[in-house]
């Protein structure tokens, strides 16, 4: 193992990414029980969260860049970095959309989207540290893996219920785009634990 203080900060940076995805994740909770004025506030507070997120990923390529020794292969560096942010992006956006749209009611569904983002958040926030040792993570990536199955059939179950013919034609195109987004950052979560998966079969 290499003293290399630059070849040290990709883990903390890796971490620090994954603790802010958990915020976004708090946040999407928060949604749920919010009003419409809590709504926006909720929306501001996670475009800051956004934006860490991308001082973050930019930190990273940053030392990418100048790094002449770097722990992992750099485009596997590059891809956790690239699809981590992607997370956060699709969090902040599904909010975003649920104020711009100014939805009264999310459909029955969201909330358990929103509870499988939260686990897969904290289960990514562990994951992160073990990359310095590579230990413990098939059980991170098989549960992510796990999440995201799950994921996809609270999406279709959502589609089904938005399609049923209770909502009109453009509460049903709102609704849609903001479920589509949540399970979007749930494919990204799923991106983030193949990658893992791949830096930790060539380490071994």
């Amino acid at each position: 193992m290499s003293s290399d203080p630059r070849e040290t900060s990709f883990y903390d940076m890796f971490a620090a990414s994954a603790d802010n995805i958990v915020t976004g994740s708090k946040l999407l909770m928060e949604l749920l029980g919010a009003d419409t004025a809590g709504r926006a506030e909720i929306a501001e507070r996670m475009r800051a969260a956004e934006h860490a997120g991308d001082d973050a990923t930019h930190a990273i390529f940053h030392q990418l860049n100048s790094s002449f020794i770097t722990p992992f292969d750099r485009e596997d560096i590059y891809k956790l970095a690239s699809c981590l942010d992607d997370i956060m992006d699709f969090m902040e956006e599904a909010v975003d959309l649920v104020v711009l749209y100014n939805v009264e009611e999310l459909p029955k569904g969201v909330e358990q989207q929103i509870e499988v983002l939260a686990r897969a958040a904290e289960l990514t926030a562990e994951a992160m540290p073990n990359l310095r040792t590579m230990d413990n993570l098939t059980e991170y990536w098989i549960e992510v893996n796990r999440l995201e199955n799950q994921a996809d059939q609270i999406h279709r179950k959502l589609l089904a219920h938005l399609f049923n013919g209770k909502y009109d034609a453009i509460e049903v195109l709102k609704l849609k785009q903001i479920v589509d987004v949540l399970e979007e950052a749930a494919d990204a979560f799923e991106h983030v634990a193949n990658t893992v998966e791949t830096i930790a079969v060539k380490e071994s």
